[in-house]
């Protein structure tokens, strides 16, 4: 194509997907002077701005030049023959090798008018080259993949200058002699590894990361959206060094491999960002395992709005928050995102004119104004000394980041009967069997009556991608069995199902959302506590003051058409 003053000429492609009716050549052209502004191929520009499908592309171009059209989907790629052309001129030319025939390489591009491409590579590999049509779409994603193994097998599309910048890395000096474990931990491929899997646990959203040893191989897990899912298999002879560079990073004792350890990695990716990690290491039968928990410190995303809460549940929050004493109590499993919701709390209560006091384990979430202190148990300072601490510091807002023993309990009932708030977590099923846990810790059941405001239980659940659902049928009979009302049902429930293997969102799930039981104290609630009644007993009451437990608030996301009715099944009890 040439360019003379600000008119383009097209021909090739270009002048057949105008020909066809596929873009207007008004358009083309604008869109072509673009692509080259942005240094990047005409075809690719088009499908990335979903001007034109790659299937239409392909076909026109097959027609237009008589290349074959092949669907590199039903292709087994060979690496060997990939590895005979070097990732950055896979990059620069978006052609991937795809196969070989004697002296003859088949490359997959999207344009076949990429003759530079083809002659580039050829002179490469000495070998004679031969287009081979893929959708535009599709070669974008396998060259990715592909360029991902080649690379390490993990963030293969971040530039290399990223990688380079993790010097930033906040790592631990140890003293005294290293050992030859110590010393080797610093290899580049070992550092590059690991940060590779930091940096790519960031991009795709994950919460958790698992190095995990095992008797035959090695595996690195990340959790994303609440699943578990596998995403590198280095050589087994690394692990002792990837747990090695993990624990300098953490600043633990290298040479302590017989007991579990903690510590915190902060990953600097820019001057004004940061991401920390929580670590724990864990010595199992074939080494040590580590498990790297991301906090995120945005205190941006600590709105209430944001966290799914039903109208009349946000409304029952709030107006708790607002009282001057007694205890807000969250719980739930690990991982239902309780820190977020007491922390939503916090940033709302935060102003100038209120003493707020923090006693976690670990810190996850740094608020400006917000008085926080971490708890460490081998320093000597638990969760009492804190409280006790605070008690003498003039409080308004006292959260204590877990409430474990009666100790801890104690000290925050009497808080909470002497005008402070206080907040707290605890892992119990729902909102009424934390009554009864606190009570069976050994506080009295006049103290618990009296001193508990609201409790909340929640789960966190997989969200449907809006792009990737479709409707299920189902029987009324069933739906009743799965908790739905009769009520329900007459106004009309629309169910969906994930559609599952699309190759930007192969489950169908995309971010979560949560559920949850809002439970305030009434005056019924307390008499029952008072006369010792069971979770039960309670949870009826609660059902009888119109409370939705969890499960109803479930269902209600399912009717919503946020979630499934198989991923409330997956978080809830029936």
């Amino acid at each position: 194509m040439a360019v003379t003053a600000n008119k383009i000429h097209l021909s090739g492609l270009a002048r057949k997907l105008v020909v066809d009716g596929l873009i207007d050549e008004a358009a083309a052209q604008d869109h072509y002077q673009k692509a080259l502004k942005e240094k990047i191929p005409f075809v690719s520009y088009l499908v990335a701005n979903k001007l034109v499908t790659g299937r239409d592309i392909a076909a026109a171009a097959a027609q237009e030049f008589g290349v074959p059209l092949l669907d590199i989907n039903a292709l087994e790629l060979d690496m060997e023959t990939v590895k005979l052309v070097k990732a950055d001129l896979i990059k620069k030319h978006h052609a991937l090798p795809i196969f070989r025939r004697g002296k003859r390489l088949y490359v997959a591009v999207s344009d076949p008018t990429n003759l530079a491409a083809l002659d580039e590579i050829k002179f490469a590999v000495s070998m004679n080259t031969e287009a081979i049509l893929i959708e535009e779409d599709k070669l974008s994603k396998i060259i990715e993949k592909t360029l991902e193994e080649m690379e390490g097998g993990l963030g293969a599309d971040m530039e290399g200058d990223e990688l380079d910048d993790l010097d930033d890395l906040e790592v631990a000096e140890t003293s005294g002699k290293q050992t030859d474990e110590e010393s080797d931990v610093d290899d580049a491929p070992v550092v590059r590894f690991v940060n590779k899997c930091l940096l790519d646990a960031i991009k795709r959203g994950a919460s958790d990361l698992h190095f995990e040893p095992y008797e035959k191989f090695y595996r690195v897990r990340y959790r994303i959206d609440g699943i578990l899912s596998e995403i590198a298999k280095p050589p087994l002879s690394l692990a002792g060094k990837i747990a090695a560079r993990i624990k300098v990073m953490s600043r633990l004792d290298v040479s302590e491999r017989r007991v579990p350890q903690d510590g915190r990695i902060k990953l600097k990716l820019s001057k004004t960002k940061a991401i920390d990690f929580r670590v724990n290491t864990c010595p199992t039968l074939f080494g040590e395992k580590a498990v790297l928990r991301i906090l995120n410190s945005d205190s941006s995303a600590l709105q209430i709005d944001m966290l799914g809460y039903e109208d009349f549940q946000k409304k029952i929050f709030l107006d708790n928050l607002e009282k001057p004493y007694g205890m807000f109590l969250v719980t739930g499993p690990t991982g239902s995102g309780k820190t977020v919701s007491l922390y939503s709390g916090i940033n709302i209560l935060n102003q100038v004119d209120v003493n707020i006091s923090t006693a976690e384990d670990p810190v996850e979430i740094n608020l400006p104004g917000v008085n926080q202190v971490q708890v460490d148990e081998r320093t000597g300072m638990t969760f009492e000394k804190a409280l006790k601490a605070f008690l003498r510091q003039d409080p308004n807002i006292i959260l204590v980041g877990e409430i474990r023993d009666i100790t801890t309990a104690s000290i925050a009932v009497k808080a909470a009967q002497t005008g402070h708030m206080v907040m707290s977590t605890l892992h119990t099923n729902d909102a009424p069997q934390t009554l009864t846990r606190i009570r069976d810790m050994g506080i009295a059941p006049f103290a618990v009556a009296t001193s508990i405001n609201v409790i909340t239980a929640q789960r966190l659940c997989r969200r449907l991608h809006k792009e990737y659902r479709q409707p299920l049928e189902m029987p009324k009979e069933a739906l009743l069995d799965e908790g739905f009302t009769e009520e329900d049902i007459a106004k009309g429930i629309k169910i969906f199902q994930p559609v599952t293997g699309k190759e930007d969102c192969p489950s169908g799930y995309k971010g979560r959302a949560g559920i949850y039981q809002v439970m305030p104290i009434s005056d019924a609630m307390k008499r029952l506590i008072i006369e010792g009644a069971n979770a039960v007993q309670l949870g009826d009451q609660s059902a009888a003051e119109g409370i939705w437990d969890i499960r109803r608030s479930g269902l209600k996301k399912v009717m919503d058409g946020i979630t499934t009715l198989s991923e409330i099944n997956r978080v809830t009890i029936e």
